[in-house]
């Protein structure tokens, strides 16, 4: 489900000032308060905001979305960016597959018969345990209801256990040329995996492009790999990117 626009007015005033009440919002927006409350519910549901009494608030980790919101925002871009990258993805016994829905996307195509897949990923460990002949190994931790993965220090420290052929990854944001996440907690996620893996596979759609994000992980020319759904665009290309699009 797509957010609608008066739904992403309501999502900046809560970035603005944390919380708002209904009847206030219902009046900035030109709207009854029964149409704020619907737009609400379904903004809940997507694990945006949470509600207060008499309006809503910005959950503590609002800087993650809501994986199953991510599945269905640009699903198109996101299934090209993935069929592009069959094509090119190094052989492998062993990958890591990060919590974003792009690398989901991919994910489902790949043949992983007799092999070994590590995720912090829940649903891509749900969706993945339908495969057989696979030994699915899923990451423990403290787990975000946006984003339904496994992080913190334990998360990471089970990761350096782990000597693996692929990663597979998508970002929050790409900016200067460099890969950013949202949330530290992520980035740290990533930037162990990337010290564990032999091979790195960037996934992104051309959302990121301009999209925002506080974190950097690392520099796109150290991926071996890079592929998007268009090319990128001017100035996206700080050094020696390995593009495929």
């Amino acid at each position: 489900m797509a957010l609608t626009e008066r739904q992403n007015e309501i999502l900046k005033i809560l970035k603005d000032h944390k919380k708002a009440d209904v009847s206030t919002l219902a009046k900035d927006l030109y709207v009854s308060e029964a149409t704020i409350r619907r737009d609400l519910a379904e903004m809940q549901s997507m694990g945006l905001i949470e509600r207060s009494h008499g309006g809503a608030l910005l959950p503590e980790n609002a800087e993650e979305i809501s994986l199953f919101f991510r599945m269905e925002k640009n699903a198109n871009e996101k299934e090209r960016a993935a069929t592009k990258a069959l094509l090119h993805i190094p052989s492998f016994k062993s990958v890591f597959i990060d919590s974003s829905s792009t690398a989901l996307a991919l994910a489902e195509r790949l043949d992983l018969n007799f092999k070994t897949v590590v995720t912090n990923s829940l649903p891509t460990a749900l969706q993945l345990s339908k495969k057989p002949n696979l030994n699915l190994i899923l990451l423990g931790g403290s787990v975000h209801f946006n984003t339904n993965s496994a992080t913190g220090s334990w998360t990471t420290r089970q990761l350096e256990d782990f000597s693996l052929d692929l990663m597979i990854a998508s970002c929050a944001a790409v900016i200067d040329g460099g890969a950013y996440e949202r949330s530290l907690d992520q980035k740290e996620i990533k930037r162990v995996a990337f010290q564990r893996c032999k091979k790195r596979v960037l996934l992104i759609d051309h959302t990121k492009f301009g999209a925002y994000g506080t974190y950097r992980m690392c520099t796109l020319d150290e991926y071996d790999l890079v592929v998007t759904d268009v090319p990128p665009p001017d100035g996206a290309d700080a050094g020696n990117v390995k593009w495929i699009y």
